[in-house]
């Protein structure tokens, strides 16, 4: 077990599976998300700007602190946490993965846990100057994979229009790319672990 517990990226994503889904609340998804899209869009563009973030995370300053002090402050590392699982409802929400509106503080059916990293400990002082640029192969795969990802959506849209039921292996293909890039974030601009994320969809 503890073998396994080592072995596991120190980023965990998951969505429930939903049994059955709403015809009338999917059809007009794109307009139901507009309202917690504005709040998300306040939320990364006031604070972005002011903390040199990457859609609002802190990443200037914490990759600042690594690199001269050694420290990643736990206030900032919750921060990151709770805006990245927020964004990840929203993302959820408009992905027909769930019908429940996204709340700005509650977990429900999206789940996204991050280790708090010993900055001193298992940080490498000056890897955050380059994490970005070594997660250059991730983006190129990303965007493939988020081309794909829209390709499931629109097929998942017709499924539950008529079934009510999003189609088992689409929904864990598009939790699975939203796995990869939580994992990818973590590692390039959160900063929170020096393992480079893996090349899979699954845990």
């Amino acid at each position: 077990m503890a073998s396994n517990d080592a072995q596991r990226y120190p980023v965990r994503f998951d969505v429930d599976y939903p049994e059955s889904l709403d015809r009338f609340s999917s059809i007009l998804r794109i307009l139901f998300v507009i309202p917690i899209f504005i709040v998300l869009a306040l939320l990364t563009a006031s604070y972005g700007g002011d903390y040199g973030g990457a859609a609002g995370l802190v990443f200037l300053p914490t990759l600042l602190l690594i690199v001269f002090r050694r420290k990643y402050p736990r206030w900032w590392f919750n921060w990151n946490l709770e805006l990245l699982r927020f964004t990840n409802r929203v993302f959820a929400y408009l992905l027909l993965l769930t019908d429940r509106f996204p709340s700005t503080d509650e977990e429900q059916s999206v789940h996204l846990t991050i280790e708090y990293p010993d900055a001193e400990r298992n940080l490498h002082r000056w890897l955050p100057l380059v994490k970005w640029l070594l997660a250059l192969p991730h983006y190129v795969v990303l965007i493939f994979l988020l081309l794909a990802t829209v390709v499931a959506v629109v097929i998942a849209w017709f499924a539950i229009l008529l079934t009510a039921r999003y189609p088992r292996g689409l929904f864990d293909f598009v939790v699975g790319v939203m796995r990869w890039g939580n994992r990818v974030q973590a590692y390039a601009f959160l900063l929170t672990t020096d393992r480079y994320p893996p090349f899979r969809l699954s845990e």
